[in-house]
């Protein structure tokens, strides 16, 4: 299996930056109050790019084999995920106005930007490792 750790690692990085892109634009589109990001069509594109990149995170972590609660930075990036997945829940569901939504819209992209950090650093300060 390592010897597609290349192939499987572009994959995965392929997959956060067309996840997070499409999350963004889909949250600015709600934002300036569109209806179009809630499209089913959309949402289960957004479904099949998540899988796609937490499959190729488990084939990377089973290759390399580092696993949360055992190396730090993998423990804050998964649990980092979680906050972010939560923030955009938060931001995606229906009430919340314009301010709110964008306040949890722009708190899941700074997630979004930590966790990246932390992956590129393998350290759980991320950016903030020095």
């Amino acid at each position: 299996m390592l010897e597609y750790y290349p192939e499987i690692r572009s994959i995965h990085i392929a997959a956060v930056v067309v996840s997070g892109s499409l999350f963004a634009v889909r949250g600015l589109g709600l934002i300036i109050g569109k209806r179009w990001p809630l499209s089913p069509p959309l949402r289960y594109l957004s479904y099949t790019i998540d899988t796609i990149l937490l499959t190729a995170a488990l084939l990377l972590m089973t290759i390399v084999r580092q696993y949360p609660l055992v190396h730090g930075w993998l423990t804050v990036k998964v649990g980092l995920l979680v906050l972010y997945i939560a923030l955009g829940i938060m931001a995606f569901r229906p009430g919340p106005g314009a301010g709110v939504r964008f306040g949890l819209w722009t708190a899941a992209l700074l997630v979004y930007a930590f966790i990246i950090s932390v992956a590129m650093s393998h350290h759980p300060l991320g950016y903030f490792a020095a």
